[in-house]
């Protein structure tokens, strides 16, 4: 196991193409000398104790396809100057100290697709820039301070497999324009303060897999038609302030092996067709009948 600082010296291995350096003990800085790699494809230097800024003359590293810096303990901005790797597929800087906002010159990525963020003390809005990033397949920002509304233009990413939005501080409704993303298995929006109800157009999202709303302040009547979610196997409304009926169209989500609509306001009485559904599910704190 390797200690000690990364060596500066590295940056006269001109022809090197991939510098794995994860599974180590390694403290200090990133020498910003590692910016000579010119014909570096991957930088993986994960799960450190490295200290300081991202440098942001890795901006230099143009041939770059993966970049990750993540599980370290990085301070500072996400340098704008990243937004220059146009070759980058996976970009991950998620588990760090970093602070400031996600910088808008990442909608310059246009070849990226992964953008993990999470867990890494980020704050304010989600750029609207990242709508750009057509070939995106999983988009993961959770667990950081980030605030304002969901920007109805992430709609666009028609590519998009995994959206982690959870554990921030966003506000406003859920857009409607979410229910273009034919191509989503995984939709996190818990832990924020999201208000308004839930669309009923998420019920186009045939390939869903985890929709996850919980602990939020929703509200009004679970839609019906998330019922046609077939591919769905796990559904978190709980911590909401949902109310009305709970639909008898949810027993037809045969795949469904975790169903939480605790912690609301629901009335009238749970459907039989559900409680004859072999899975995990939660329905106190509510005014059910039947339970």
């Amino acid at each position: 196991m390797l200690t000690g600082p990364i060596p500066a010296e590295l940056a006269r291995l001109a022809n090197l193409r991939k510098l794995e350096l994860d599974g180590n003990l390694l403290t200090g800085p990133i020498p910003p000398e590692l910016a000579q790699l010119t014909n570096l494809k991957k930088l993986l230097v994960e799960g450190h104790h490295l200290v300081g800024a991202i440098p942001p003359e890795l901006a230099q590293l143009t041939n770059l396809k993966t970049l990750i810096l993540a599980g370290n303990e990085l301070t500072g901005p996400i340098p704008g100057e990243l937004g220059q790797l146009t070759n980058l597929k996976t970009l991950i800087l998620a588990g760090d100290k970093l602070e400031g906002p996600i910088p808008v010159e990442l909608g310059q990525l246009t070849n990226l697709e992964t953008l993990i963020l999470e867990s890494a003390g980020l704050t304010g809005p989600i750029p609207v820039e990242l709508a750009r990033l057509a070939k995106l397949k999983r988009l993961e920002l959770d667990e950081n301070n980030l605030t304002g509304q969901i920007p109805p233009e992430l709609g666009k990413l028609s590519a998009l497999e995994v959206l982690f939005l959870n554990k921030n501080q966003l506000t406003g409704t859920i857009p409607a324009e979410l229910a273009r993303l034919t191509a989503l298995e995984v939709l996190f929006l818990s832990d924020n303060n999201l208000t308004g109800t839930i669309p009923g157009g998420l019920a186009k999202l045939k390939r869903l897999e985890v929709l996850s709303l919980g602990d939020n302040q929703l509200t009004g009547p679970i839609p019906a038609a998330l019922g046609e979610l077939a591919s769905l196997k796990s559904l978190a409304l709980g911590g909401n302030r949902l109310t009305g009926r709970i639909p008898p169209a949810l027993a037809r989500l045969t795949r469904l092996g975790f169903l939480d609509l605790s912690d609301n306001q629901l009335t009238g009485q749970i459907p039989l067709e559900l409680t004859q559904l072999t899975m995990r599910v939660y329905f106190g704190n509510n005014q059910l009948a039947g339970w």
